[in-house]
């Protein structure tokens, strides 16, 4: 703004300065032009009235330098001229200034040279005798008197400009120094020109105005912040061209981005077919959903649309972790096969020796056994329906069950007393070793927790085995170790072996009348009571299971 102030000043006052200087000599030229044609025309009176008294002998001696003299007579003929023979000249009738003193007395007129550079005066005067008297002089025209003044007026305009940069620099400084020191801050607070008044209060209303949506717009970011970032579920949200406007922690470290992918393609942090499809989908204004393994876990990729003005200008993407959820539905989903199929074969069982029995197909003497295949049955049904109920009790919390201080080491002398004479059958010993441990829990499912174990180990046993039973109680931490010399269990089930119904040799399992839940029971009861299970086995060498409880 500064440099367009100095320049339009100086071109103003450069114009002023040469239309000044044209104007003034125009102006004092035909002043002098006037003044000087005067004086020529009293001079020639004075030599009209001289030649009249005195005719030619007023010429003999007379001193005419700077003017021309010439005394024609009526017919244009010259008789007498200062400056050449009147032999040598032609007729001056035709002549302007001579046309007008024969008619009127006086003429006069003016001529330029062909080079423009002199202008001649005329005045002519009529005498009594009808001859003319006429004076000439010769004058500068105002070309001739530019160039003849053009050194001085070349200097005199270098120090016009000089002087007009000067003034118009510390001119221009001058009126943008209010401007360049107006604090916006504070418009209101300014004392510049009046004239900036009007905008001034305009900038302090917008300015209130703007600091009032930025405060909106800085509480509402806050707001939006605090809830995505406290969310373990990924939220990020594009433009209609699937650029990143914003990411939260979650989604980060989903995806293994930063905070510079804002700003880039949603490509740049995910390239999957899911994500494909819903930007695609998006495109539609619809909400989709898709499902994306990401990092080995379950996601489901929700895209919901951001319409402004009946047109989508922008949308949602939240990632949520369904891994738990999945797998609990396959749980839920192989749970419900595994305890059709358990049920299905002792009723089929059931149904067969009854209707065999109905029938009357069966041998008196063999009717006992039915009796007894009948009654076994359903006895493991019995079982396996308790076994469930107990297990969907344990997946609901056990929140109506009671907690009390509880001896670990008697619900196991306790257990091993009920499992004496099974095991006194299947030919292995078992020993019990320990002190009082008591432990805050629920009894029943402590109980249930030493009942499944010993059980177990039993079971897959050998004859002439052996199950040990430790309750360990150091420094306020206890534990429960149930070994046996058992059939042991391959590494590659060892994983898997407290998941529902999962049995390592099925055929031996429901031989022995197994359930395939005990351990599951006694893994839901351990994390009730916020105990962990370890487990130590090998192939033909036996289990080792220890329950570590909390520190008391």
């Amino acid at each position: 703004m500064t440099k367009r102030i100095f320049r339009s000043i100086c071109f103003v006052a450069i114009a002023v300065f040469i239309a000044s200087v044209f104007l003034f000599s125009f102006v004092l030229y035909d002043y002098f032009s006037d003044v000087r044609i005067s004086q020529l025309k009293v001079q020639t009176e004075l030599c009209a009235h001289a030649v009249a008294k005195e005719g030619l002998s007023y010429f003999d001696g007379l001193d005419t330098s700077g003017y021309r003299i010439s005394w024609i007579a009526s017919d244009g003929k010259v008789i007498y001229d200062s400056a050449k023979s009147p032999e040598e000249m032609e007729n001056h009738l035709e002549r302007e200034e001579i046309q007008n003193a024969l008619k009127y007395g006086y003429g006069s007129s003016s001529r330029y040279s062909i080079t423009l550079m002199e202008r001649a005066l005329y005045s002519a005067q009529r005498l009594p005798d009808g001859s003319v008297i006429r004076l000439s002089v010769s004058q500068n025209t105002l070309l001739t008197l530019f160039l003849g003044m053009s050194q001085p007026l070349a200097i005199i305009l270098l120090a016009a400009i000089l002087l007009s940069m000067l003034l118009a620099s510390r001119l221009s400084k001058q009126i943008v120094k209010p401007l360049n020191s107006l604090n916006l801050d504070e418009p209101l607070s300014n004392d510049g020109y009046d004239e900036l008044s009007p905008l001034l209060r305009r900038i302090d209303s917008q300015q209130r105005q703007i600091r009032n949506q930025a405060e909106k717009l800085a509480q509402k970011q806050r707001e939006f912040e605090a809830v995505t970032e406290n969310m373990s579920e990924g939220i990020i949200l594009l433009n209609a061209d699937g650029i990143v406007l914003g990411i939260n922690s979650a989604a980060l470290r989903l995806f293994n981005a930063d905070k510079s992918c804002i700003g880039s393609h949603i490509f740049s942090i995910d390239r999957s077919s899911a994500v494909s499809e819903l930007i695609s989908e998006s495109k539609k204004g619809c909400h989709c959903e898709r499902m994306s393994e990401i990092n080995g876990r379950c996601y489901q990729l929700a895209l919901s649309p951001v319409i402004s003005q009946e047109k989508p200008s922008g949308s949602v993407i939240l990632a949520i972790d369904v891994t738990e959820k999945e797998k609990g539905e396959q749980l839920r989903r192989e749970f419900t096969a595994n305890v059709s199929h358990e049920l299905k074969t002792p009723l089929h069982l059931i149904s067969g020796s009854a209707e065999l029995l109905m029938n009357g197909v069966v041998k008196e003497e063999d009717k006992q056994s039915f009796y007894q295949r009948i009654y076994g049955e359903s006895k493991r049904m019995t079982r396996l329906v308790e076994d469930i109920i107990r297990l969907s009790h344990l997946d609901e919390g056990a929140d109506d069950m009671k907690w009390e201080k509880t001896d670990l080491y008697n619900l196991a002398v306790q257990a091993v007393n009920s499992l004496s004479e099974e095991a006194e059958r299947a030919g292995v010993k078992i020993s019990l070793s320990g002190s009082e441990a008591v432990v805050f829990g629920i009894p029943q499912l402590l109980s249930s927790v030493v009942y499944n174990l010993c059980d177990n180990a039993i079971k897959y046993n050998r004859s002439g085995g052996s199950v040990d039973v430790r309750v360990e109680n150091s420094g306020g931490r206890i534990s429960l170790v149930v070994s046996d010399t058992g059939i042991g269990i391959p590494l590659e089930h060892q994983e898997r072996i407290f998941e529902r119904f999962y049995r390592v040799d099925k055929s031996r399992s429901k031989e022995l009348g197994g359930t395939g839940l005990g351990l599951s029971i006694v893994k839901h009861a351990a994390m009730i009571h916020g105990a962990e299970i370890n487990l130590i086995s090998s192939p033909e060498k036996g289990t080792e299971i220890t329950v570590e409880f909390p520190e008391q």
